[in-house]
């Protein structure tokens, strides 16, 4: 099936950069296996359940209207979740935050996903660990 996607060019120049440094024969192999990797990393995500420890990893435009308060409202509403915040600035545009996170696996799934959402972040990471009995 053939689809049509609009992309910034920066974004697409990296993109060819990485498919060409890793031997892809066409952007269509490149994006398919973009995409493989996002269901992975998606269906992964569908499983975090139970007790865990994790860390959050989000970069953010902070010029984005109303990203910094969305981001503190959401924050606050889970604050049973989050032990501990790390807040960088990279430049005078970007942001990175690190949050560290104690919890029911479903719970912070629910975060990362609220914080994925909203306009104006660009990536967003979530690793998590089971604490060892």
């Amino acid at each position: 099936m053939r689809i049509g996607v609009s992309l910034p060019e920066n974004l697409l120049n990296r993109f060819d950069g990485i498919i060409s440094q890793r031997g892809y024969s066409s952007r269509s192999e490149g994006i398919r296996d973009a995409i493989r990797g996002y269901i992975r990393y998606y269906d992964w995500m569908s499983d975090v359940k139970g007790e865990r420890y994790g860390a959050i990893s989000l970069t953010y435009n902070h010029h984005q209207r109303g990203l910094a308060d969305e981001l503190a409202d959401i924050e606050h509403e889970y604050i049973g979740t989050i032990q501990s915040t790390l807040h960088v600035h990279i430049d005078k545009d970007n942001c990175f935050e690190l949050i560290v996170v104690h919890g029911e696996g479903i719970k912070i799934k629910e975060l990362t996903e609220r914080l994925t959402s909203l306009k104006g972040v660009e990536h967003t990471k979530l690793t998590t660990i089971v604490p060892e009995l």
